[in-house]
């Protein structure tokens, strides 16, 4: 399945997709897409009633804005430096262990909405991403093997970054992560049944129609079943929370000179299987 949440924001309907570009609505059986539904086994039972209303009860999506396929998790977990390629052209050191920080949960918004330039910012960024959304409370994995049972499904996410934040004020990572509207992500939350192999999903994102990031998940150095596997021996995981698993080279601050998001530039990325999104940014309010 592919699950999405579409209208307004904060009065978004749970919904899954239906071919391309249509929609089953799922609000009657569905209060959203969180923890309870999560971790109460929603996935299993939607399966069949999106199955019945595909045949018949399909509605187009046309201009309808797309939120976040999730609602507001307990926590958004991310990975740093995941690709030896990101990490040289950062300059720094390929991570023996998976680097963790966190990002405010309040980041999230749909795929097409606009980003925002945070207030002081010198040095914002871009970073497409693979996310992973879990499935079932999650904590101190046997094997990396189990981590398969607790995943919901992949979503596509750009982790924006504002470097100057995140590298220059204290070398705390949570603070160069977390303005508002720095985690779109979407237009869907792909099951795992949909995807034959996350680990071989290209990955691309354009800044202006200019491509600046082009990468597989394959050269992930922590792959989604050991990042989630790793992150359950440290902390409890619950249902819907999202996991941001880093991001390829052709990031902003690895050009030479570097290259930072202004106002009126318009972000476009996607991933295989995952779908696209896009974003154009505004100045600081």
């Amino acid at each position: 399945m592919k699950l999405l949440r579409i209208g307004a924001p904060g009065a978004e309907k749970p919904a899954a997709l239906v071919g391309d570009a249509h929609y089953v609505d799922l609000s009657d059986v569905v209060t959203d897409f969180d923890e309870a539904f999560f971790g109460g086994g929603g996935l299993d039972r939607i399966a069949p009633i999106v199955a019945e209303r595909a045949a018949s009860d399909a509605l187009p999506i046309g201009d309808q804005r797309l939120g976040s396929p999730i609602a507001r998790p307990h926590q958004i977990i991310c990975v740093g430096l995941n690709y030896s390629d990101h990490a040289a052209e950062t300059g720094q050191a390929v991570p023996s262990e998976p680097i963790l920080f966190t990002k405010s949960p309040n980041t999230l918004v749909g795929p097409n909405d606009d980003v925002r330039i945070p207030r002081g910012a010198t040095k914002p960024d871009w970073e497409v991403e693979l996310g992973i959304v879990i499935g079932k409370r999650t904590s101190y994995l046997d094997s990396v093997e189990d981590a398969r049972d607790h995943i919901a499904g992949w979503v596509l996410v750009n982790d924006v970054s504002e470097r100057a934040f995140q590298m220059e004020r204290g070398g705390q990572w949570l603070k160069g992560k977390s303005a508002e509207t720095f985690n779109p992500a979407g237009p869907w939350l792909v099951t795992q049944d949909e995807v034959p192999n996350v680990t071989d999903l290209g990955m691309w994102l354009d800044v202006n129609d200019v491509r600046r990031q082009t990468g597989s998940t394959s050269t992930m150095i922590f792959d989604p079943y050991f990042i989630v596997h790793y992150i359950s021996q440290f902390m409890v995981l619950e249902p819907g929370d999202l996991i941001n698993t880093g991001t390829p080279p052709g990031v902003g601050m690895g050009f030479s000179p570097q290259i930072w998001l202004q106002a009126g530039d318009v972000m476009t990325l996607g991933i295989d299987e995952l779908g696209a999104q896009r974003q154009t940014v505004l100045a600081p309010r």
